[in-house]
């Protein structure tokens, strides 16, 4: 079943005074349940717009997206919420009203720590993000992707801000979590080794789709 579709996708930027900028180019793919896709391509090629536009962050300039309700999102910078502690940032997800509608508060908790374990952070459940290092910081942002066990997971270098060795750890535990599941994961990245974990590779060329494996 396919979770996540892109027609004809374009995205251009006006800058006041100098012509638009194309950035995405007519950008089509689709991607399945359970699928784990790489885009890769330079600087600049348009990656992360086009991660923006399949998360909502930013509307395509024409083209279609079709995505699922459901979905997490895990940013380069983590994005954790500095004034909570790691197991309130894991629930934030699921404080919406449509997550509400499917889990109680005691199955949210118990979801949240269930990833905390298997992410190696139980025991860090109560500090705060300063408290943590960036590896940590990121495991807790894999963690709050996935609380409402959702369709779709998008990933932007997720391993970007990271050591070789840390960055390999991320990677085996995003792996493992979406392994055997329904859940189809969507990352962008510079790495090669990032890109081996997944099951096809979609290559942005100067804001279009040149190569599919």
């Amino acid at each position: 079943m396919v979770v996540l579709s892109t027609l004809d996708v374009t995205k251009w930027f006006k800058i006041p005074g100098q012509k638009p900028i194309e950035v995405l180019k007519g950008v089509s793919f689709s991607v399945d349940e359970g699928e784990k896709v790489a885009i890769v391509g330079r600087s600049g090629a348009g990656k992360s717009t086009l991660l923006n536009i399949l998360g909502g962050l930013l509307k395509p300039s024409s083209g279609t997206v079709t995505r699922p309700d459901n979905f997490g999102f895990v940013f380069q910078s983590y994005h954790l919420m500095a004034e909570l502690t790691v197991l309130e940032n894991v629930l934030l997800p699921t404080m919406s009203r449509r997550a509400a509608a499917h889990m109680t508060r005691t199955q949210c908790r118990d979801r949240a720590m269930e990833l905390l374990s298997q992410v190696g952070l139980v025991d860090r459940a109560e500090h705060l993000p300063a408290e943590l290092s960036g590896g940590e910081r990121q495991r807790v942002a894999l963690a709050r992707a996935l609380v409402t066990d959702p369709a779709l997971v998008l990933a932007d270098e997720p391993t970007g801000n990271l050591d070789a060795m840390t960055g390999a750890d991320i990677l085996r535990i995003l792996s493992d979590l979406s392994r055997g599941g329904r859940t189809a994961l969507v990352m962008v990245t510079h790495s090669p080794e990032a890109a081996a974990v997944c099951d096809r590779t979609l290559a942005l060329e100067n804001g279009i789709l040149v190569s599919k494996r």
